[in-house]
């Protein structure tokens, strides 16, 4: 009997794109069986990110996002759902598009609308993932972890640091539960600066980061947010880290503005590899080697300069049999899974929860 099949989708905090990922699940682990991806469009792009702020009339705007999104997502099942594995598939797992997330005062908001999507596909679906979490007085974040250890569990430790809008990491460590934690932004600050001063929705390569040096004085400042002293565990989003934040340290340090965007930006990326580099630190004589995975994986700039800072090897999790652009997806469809299956994903020692609980909410076909 072949095993069913799950649905994952992401489209991300970098909202480049919705990737989705068709996989199965059982003792010997998680099999990709197909993966592709579709560009968010333009239009659709820019509505996600004003919304990510309060504006007029962003309650019916939000919900006309949402079935806008929502339809990218139905063209990335179709061919699956309509294809001839369509009487395998048991269910989709699917994120939707994070626009609020505020687990201090008892909520996270995120745009889809799972009931369209499970009437395009004719498949369950499960969503809504956080709220469970934060109903147990989690932070409902980050989910990735459980995933990280179904993946990559291995008899040495390992961290396994996510690289998508923020960064993320999983402590594998022997003889400890898996837990983690976000780390920072990672690529969020940096597409939106190089959007603001070139255009382009993100740095290819990091080369116009690595084209400058960056500025200490600007560094120190955006290192001292308080945020990144916090005990973990702990989440961040948009909601904090902005490009008014990021004008608030420029004002203080730069008042004149002086300078140059591409010093900027080679900043933000130094803010991403040391406040990784800080956190992983009070581990890394436990750490024997750094898996990549997310879109950052990508960026040798970025990976250079992480390099300089960490002790332990890095690898790509390509390396490994699993595309680093797919694993977030992959891990969406490993949470429909464990809904389907009862198994507890929210983990009270990754997200600070009361106790663990199974996540989602299904939306039958």
């Amino acid at each position: 009997m072949k095993a069913p099949l799950f649905i994952g989708l992401m489209s991300g905090t970098s909202m480049d794109g919705v990737d989705a990922v068709l996989a199965s699940f059982g003792p010997q682990g998680a099999q990709i069986h197909q993966t592709h991806s579709l560009p968010m469009p333009a239009a659709l792009r820019d509505e996600l990110l004003a919304l990510q702020h309060p504006g007029h009339d962003e309650l019916a705007r939000a919900s006309i996002a949402a079935q806008q999104l929502t339809e990218l997502y139905a063209q990335a099942c179709l061919p699956w759902t309509q294809g001839p594995e369509k009487d395998l598939i048991r269910a989709i797992g699917v994120h939707g598009q994070t626009i609020r997330h505020a687990p201090d005062q008892g909520y996270t908001l995120q745009l889809n609308a799972p009931a369209l999507l499970a009437e395009r596909c004719g498949v369950d679906v499960i969503a809504d993932f956080r709220s469970r979490d934060i109903a147990a007085g989690g932070q409902g974040a980050p989910l990735v972890p459980i995933v990280h250890e179904a993946l990559f569990r291995h008899e040495h430790g390992r961290v396994i640091l996510n690289l998508g809008g923020i960064a993320n990491i999983s402590l594998l460590l022997p003889g400890r539960d898996v837990f983690g934690f976000d780390t920072g932004p990672a690529n969020m600050l940096l597409d939106a600066w190089v959007s603001k001063h070139q255009g382009q929705s993100y740095d290819k390569g990091g080369q116009w980061a690595d084209s400058a040096a960056s500025d200490p004085a600007l560094l120190a400042s955006l290192l001292s947010e308080p945020w990144f002293a916090l005990p973990a565990p702990k989440s961040t989003g948009r909601d904090l880290f902005n490009l008014g934040w990021l004008q608030e340290h420029l004002d203080r340090v730069d008042p004149k503005g002086e300078l140059q965007p591409a010093t900027v930006q080679s900043t933000l990326m130094d803010l991403t590899v040391h406040s990784v580099a800080q956190a992983i630190q009070p581990y890394a004589d436990q750490i024997q080697e750094l898996i990549l995975c997310g879109g950052g994986a990508a960026n040798p700039a970025m990976l250079k300069r992480l390099g300089d800072l960490v002790t332990m090897p890095i690898r790509s999790s390509a390396e490994l049999g699993m595309d680093p652009q797919s694993i977030e997806a992959l891990a969406f469809a490993w949470l429909a899974y464990a809904h389907i299956e009862r198994i507890p994903a929210g983990l009270p020692a990754v997200t600070g929860a009361r106790r663990a609980t199974v996540l989602g909410a299904c939306y039958p076909a």
